[in-house]
């Protein structure tokens, strides 16, 4: 990983290259569990991820590490070196702070929740979710006493999706935006709504699907080392360091929510494959949190995607592709089509304007569920009364409503804030590139994003977890995140396009 090694830091890197193969092992499990593995399958599969991530979480409290770290801190001859010797400190110590008992059970558990949720989302009904959902909060319990607290049981469950922030910091973040957003989404109510009706026809998966490939792959995807496959909720998942996969879903009548969740998977996917070739297949071979993943994400999904430069190179192209359904459409009109902002039930289906504010309700409700201060039985009535709160609509079923994520199911609690603190980071660092690139636009405009990844690369993507999400943020602004940025972005696009 950073050159040649001897004795204890070797020996350290070798074990460490283990678990992430093991690792990897069980990505490909759930990645087949998500796309093609067979109904009857779930209760066997349920048994392997808990059998792999048992070994994992074997392999990563080894008591040599113990020994090896702290033996190698002398061998350490090179910043590669020191930051190996820090993530790999980190990561053992939670590690050893969890029974393999319990890292095996939650495993079990959400491969079995998983299934459930799908069902109930099917039937609609969350009865049919709420017993595994209230299992899997008593177990993210135990996880976030065993990690550790002072202030809330949500904060070491945040710390493992958002390393180093903490629920405080991140509430007092969301104020901000709320406030600011809020302002905002009642002008555009008050303003001439956009037409939309563009977007609605006949759009045939397969064209829209070749589609989507012309677009990853023009964005720098390379499907030599990944591929685009059909899930029930769009993911990008890591197999390897040259295998790394998106997938999507499609509406025949609705183009736009399989292209931009498409778009969205790329920008993942684009950073896990930039990871630099020296931290390969290890500890730090990955994002730095998943705020800054999802910056990435969301830069080129909506900064980028949904940008007028963007599409006046690619609505000729996707015309082409269309020519019926989008027959009589000029660039002006879809391009405030896919801008037209509208409170919605659905958070992945959300403009970029409102989405945060999904955000935010589920930010709020899965630490009331975590702290004990709302019942699994009564999550749908305050989803329900959230939204109406939030956004001023309700949802008529469980499955336009609490029922509409997959992250739950998975024991995924401390993951959703990182959504939203991804669209402040994505405005930020774009606003920084844009300073540094005044050609941007134009290249864009000519349907050349490579100097934006090559960028990105070199500025984020190759330092993988060799910096923290606010060390990277400093590095490339001079300052720590901002959400009047994030803000300042949307006042101006949207000021245009409702004329507000």
């Amino acid at each position: 990983m950073s050159g040649p090694a001897s004795g204890a830091l070797e020996k350290l890197q070798a074990l460490d290259h283990e678990a992430y193969l093991l690792e990897r092992v069980s990505a490909i499990l759930s990645w087949d569990q998500e796309t093609g593995m067979p109904d009857r399958a779930v209760g066997e599969r349920a048994e392997q991820l808990s059998l792999m991530q048992g070994l994992t979480h074997e392999r990563s409290t080894d008591p040599r590490i113990g020994e090896l770290l702290e033996a190698a801190e002398t061998e350490a001859r090179t910043d590669l070196d020191r930051d190996f010797l820090r993530e790999k400190r980190r990561r053992y110590e939670k590690a050893t702070r969890l029974p393999t008992a319990l890292v095996r059970e939650l495993a079990e558990t959400a491969s079995l929740g998983h299934n459930a949720w799908v069902e109930a989302r099917k039937a609609d009904d969350f009865g049919r979710f709420a017993p595994i959902l209230g299992k899997l909060i008593d177990l993210n319990r135990q996880v976030a006493d065993h990690l550790g607290w002072e202030v809330t049981p949500y904060d070491p469950l945040l710390d493992q999706y958002e390393p180093y922030a903490t629920t405080a910091e991140v509430r007092e973040t969301f104020t901000k935006l709320r406030d600011g957003l809020v302002p905002l989404v009642q002008a555009i109510a008050a303003a001439q709504q956009v037409d939309d009706s563009a977007l609605v026809g006949v759009f045939p998966v397969a064209a829209q699907e070749e589609f989507s490939r012309e677009v990853m792959v023009a964005l720098g995807y390379d499907l030599d080392r990944g591929r685009l496959d059909r899930s029930a909720h769009p993911f990008t998942t890591t197999l390897g360091s040259h295998d790394v996969r998106i997938t999507t879903r499609y509406d025949e009548a609705r183009p736009a929510p399989a292209l931009f969740s498409t778009i969205h998977e790329t920008g993942h996917a684009l950073y896990e494959l930039g990871i630099g070739e020296e931290i390969r297949g290890g500890v730090l071979a990955e994002g730095t949190s998943l705020g800054i993943h999802e910056s990435q994400s969301r830069m080129w999904e909506n900064i980028v995607g949904r940008s007028r430069p963007f599409w006046a190179h690619w609505f000729p192209r996707l015309q082409a592709r269309f020519p019926e359904a989008l027959d009589g459409v000029n660039l002006d009109t879809f391009y405030r089509a896919i801008n037209r902002v509208e409170p919605s039930l659905i958070r992945v289906d959300a403009d970029e304007v409102t989405y945060s504010l999904h955000v935010i309700l589920r930010f709020e409700l899965e630490q009331e569920l975590i702290e004990g201060r709302l019942a699994v039985e009564d999550l749908p009535a305050a989803w329900n009364d959230r939204m109406e709160r939030f956004l001023g609509i309700r949802p008529p079923s469980d499955a336009l409503g609490v029922l509409q994520d997959v992250h739950w199911s998975m024991g995924a609690f401390g993951y959703f804030p990182t959504y939203a603190l991804g669209n402040l980071y994505s405005a930020q660092i774009y606003r920084v590139y844009k300073r540094e690139n005044p050609q941007a636009t134009a290249q864009i405009e000519a349907g050349d994003t490579a100097p934006l990844l090559a960028w990105l690369r070199d500025r984020i993507h190759r330092w993988g977890r060799r910096k923290s999400a606010s060390e990277l943020i400093e590095d490339i602004s001079g300052e720590p995140l901002n959400p009047e940025y994030f803000l300042e972005y949307l006042r101006e696009k949207y000021r245009e396009i409702y004329t507000l």
